[in-house]
Parts: structure tokens; sequence; C-alpha cells
């Protein structure tokens, strides 16, 4: 089973369900700017973890379907905020939203990208007591991704960030949303207590894995294979947990490199390097993947009370596909 495929045949259903809800309007460039970024592909992992759980619990998976679009309209959502936050150029290997359609276009985009998710949630299948529930935990998933970005900048004008900080930041701003797709899509699908509440945890350890690679890809592929600016984090002082481990674990010289290079817009590529070369040097590169891995491994071992069946191969094969992409 070549979890590439699985992830693509699911990715081809889902990006047919989610084309319903990007209709065209006025005013035109509103809606061109909202769609810009859904329509420009992506991993659809969010849905496809939905959609997985779903069938691993053994429900029908056409009924999580508007509840996944609403998970990748949300997340499309705080993409179009997080690149104008961050002045990124490129999203997906195209120009950002804030690029092609100016700043002021991309936050209304983003704002009615939000607004389509929960018209989306209303689609959903399912008895009004399960719904609100459902819904409160999209609108609590919200609030906890708001929070863990506002973390993640405040975090950059600090010199030291404790690593439990940036734990607690990546499950809010990034693992939040892999729970809630894993936890709703066992709940549309059905599952017992007992497998509501493994897929809930996998979801969070999976997200940790995928965020903490994330971490790694920045300074590790090339900005063609990524499709997002490389070196992006360094010159916006973002404390990754590389960036942590190498603060805490360097001597005072290189922290000075650090803290002088870290948060400069204007470091060039030689700064870059010597800062990634700090970052070998602490082993703090080498660290940051061993992290993932075990996040990843412990996202496996959740799946353990599941039945076996293809989904549940796939949802272990996903955990070790987050910490083995390029991009």
């Amino acid at each position: 089973m070549n979890i590439r495929n699985e992830l693509e045949k699911r990715a081809d259903i889902f990006n047919k369900e989610m084309k319903k809800y990007l209709k065209t309007g006025t005013p035109k460039r509103l809606y061109d700017a909202a769609k810009h970024l859904p329509l420009a592909g992506g991993k659809r992992l969010r849905p496809c973890v939905a959609m997985l759980s779903c069938e691993s619990v053994s429900g029908d998976v056409q009924r999580v379907m508007p509840f996944a679009v609403a998970l990748e309209l949300v997340h499309n959502f705080t993409l179009i905020h997080d690149d104008i936050m961050d002045k990124s150029r490129l999203r997906r290997n195209l120009p950002a939203v804030h690029i092609k359609f100016g700043e002021s276009t991309a936050i209304l985009a983003g704002d009615f990208l939000f607004a389509l998710s929960f018209e989306a949630m209303q689609d959903i299948p399912i008895k009004p007591s399960v719904f609100k529930k459902l819904n409160n935990s999209l609108i609590q998933c919200v609030k906890d991704i708001c929070q863990g970005q506002q973390l993640d900048t405040e975090f950059e004008k600090r010199k030291n960030i404790a690593e439990y900080e940036y734990l607690n930041m990546i499950q809010k701003k990034t693992a939040s949303l892999f729970r809630l797709a894993a936890h709703g899509g066992a709940i549309i699908g059905n599952g017992s207590t007992e497998e509501i509440n493994a897929l809930t945890e996998y979801g969070n350890l999976l997200g940790l894995a995928f965020q903490i690679w994330d971490d790694y890809l920045d300074l590790s592929s090339s900005e063609k294979t990524l499709g997002k600016d490389i070196g992006n984090d360094i010159r916006n002082g973002k404390k990754t947990l590389i960036a942590v481990h190498a603060l805490e674990n360097t001597n005072n010289q290189d922290k000075k490199l650090l803290e002088e290079v870290m948060g400069n817009k204007d470091a060039s590529e030689r700064d870059i390097k010597q800062v990634v070369e700090v970052f070998k040097k602490t082993g703090s590169i080498e660290y940051a993947k061993k992290t993932a891995l075990h996040y990843s491994r412990q996202a496996k071992k959740t799946l353990e009370t599941l039945k076996d069946s293809e989904a549940k191969t796939v949802l272990i094969q996903l955990a070790d596909y987050s910490i083995e992409r390029e991009k």
C-alpha cells in the first residue's frame, strides 16, 4: 500500500466536494482571492485524517465530507493570515494571497473562508446534539489556533523560550486542527468512546510530529521543493524547536550570533548559513528530527486499540509520512 496514492485518492474525492463551496460571486476580486489558495493544491492532510478516522471506525466517509471541507477552509484561512503576518512571498509555489491580491483583500479573503467553513459545517448529517458539540469543538480549535499564533509572534521578540512553551504553542497552533480532524471523523463515523479517544490522541501527536518536521524542512529543503521561502523562520526570529534547543545548548559567542541574526529581516544568505551551522554544531537539527520521530511513534501506538483495517494501515503510514516528507 503506497501512502501517497492513498492520500491522493482521498484528496481527489475531497477536492470535488470542496469546489462546491468555492463558488463565484461579486466582488469578483474577493472570490478570486478566497479561492486562490484552496484551489492551489496542498496535501489535504487534515481532510484525509478526518476521512480515514471515519473509515477506521467503519463509518460512511461521505457523511464526513462537509466536516472535512470546513477543516480545510479553516486551515487555508489561517495560512492566508499567517503569510501576511510573516511577510511570506510564496505559498504552494505560487505568490501568497496578499502578494497577488493585496493585503486588504487577503485579510477579507481569509475572513470569507472562515465564514464558509461554518457554512460547510451546517451540512454534516448528524443529530443536533452531536452537531452542537462538534461545532463548539471547531470554535475552540480556532481559538486555540489564534492563541498559538499570538504566542508564536510574541516568542519572536523573546530571547529565550523553554521547550515546554514551544510545545504548548504548536499544540495550539498546529496540532489542534489535526486533533479535531481525527476527533470529528471518529464521531461522525459513530465510533465508540474508546475509538474516539484513541483517534483524538493520534491526531494530537501527529500534529506535533508534523509541525516539528515542518521546522526542520524550513532549513533542509529547496525553495522549489518546499513551495515557500527558505530561511524565513530565521529572518522572522521564529522560535522553532531547533532554535530553542540551540539557544539553550550553545556557547556565548554562538548565542550572540543567533540573537543578532534571528529576527533580522535583512539577514544575508551568509548570515543564515552561519546560524544553520550553529544549529548543526549544537545537535539541534538532529534533536528536532528525533523529537518528531518520537511523536510519530507515539501516534502509531495510540492506534493499537483500533481493529485492523485498510484505513488504520493508512493512518499508521501517515504517521511515518509526516516525518519523511520533503515538503
